[in-house]
């Protein structure tokens, strides 16, 4: 695991991941108290739940996909990947420990949304706040699932493409999947039109993944066999990254 700890270092040195969890960890309990919910303090707990999920998103999808993208190129063009290339360590190694040093920033942060949620924003009433663990649990395990694969994009296509092509694919992909996708399905109800659906069909539907809206309303939990397609779902589309991945990465400048 010497990439992966030549990596992490590198990202914990640069400090920015320490911007992330500033935000994460403080935002989620200042933000509604300069906003209007101060108004209603029965509104204060939906608006930290609010910004705890949304400045993860955020976090994630910028800094993120950014780090991604710079540690796959900086690793192909430094001559880092050909050095552990004669080592003996495959491209496939190395793809998985560049992209794990990032995904362990964010795990973190991750689960420290999940406990200010749980612990900071539960209802009152004790069932309602047994089946708040559950949901905020759904939550944590579909953002893993959407947010990994697009690192693991995002560290492939920078090293063939560099870190600019890495990071704007993956985001823009990530945004299209959380919001352009739903446009998309408006569109499709009011006109059918064939090669629209066919679109539709094959795009990522990470909007599945996000539960802000019934943490707010507190809809529950979602039902078990709705959690395991979904999380079928979401493991699948990882699966197609993984193999684009590899197929993509490089460990070193083409020549």
């Amino acid at each position: 695991m010497r990439l992966f700890r030549l990596t992490f270092a590198t990202i914990i040195q640069r400090y920015a991941w320490g911007i992330c969890a500033f935000a994460v960890i403080c935002l989620p309990f200042v933000l509604p108290w300069i906003s209007s919910a101060t108004e209603k303090p029965i509104l204060v707990q939906p608006a930290r739940v609010l910004a705890a999920w949304n400045t993860l998103w955020i976090s994630a999808l910028i800094w993120g996909l950014f780090s991604a993208a710079r540690e796959g190129e900086a690793n192909a063009k430094s001559g880092t990947g050909e050095y552990f290339l004669t080592t003996g360590m495959s491209a496939t190694r190395q793809l998985f420990q560049i992209w794990l040093a990032v995904f362990s920033v964010i795990v973190p942060l991750a689960f420290a949304t999940l406990l200010i949620c749980q612990f900071g924003a539960a209802p009152a009433d004790p069932v309602e706040r047994s089946l708040w663990w559950v949901l905020n649990i759904q939550y944590f395990v579909l953002f893993l699932l959407v947010v990994g694969p697009l690192l693991l994009l995002g560290v492939a296509l920078a090293s063939r493409f560099g870190s600019v092509a890495g990071f704007s694919v993956t985001l823009l992909l990530a945004i299209y999947g959380l919001y352009g996708v739903g446009y998309l399905d408006n569109m499709l109800k009011l006109e059918e039109n064939p090669v629209l659906q066919g679109i539709w069909m094959y795009s990522p539907h990470y909007r599945f993944a996000d539960l802000t809206q019934r943490l707010l309303f507190k809809s529950g939990p979602l039902p078990s066999s709705a959690f395991w397609a979904m999380t079928l779902y979401f493991s699948g589309i990882a699966a197609v990254y993984l193999g684009l991945s590899r197929l993509i990465f490089r460990t070193k400048v083409a020549g």
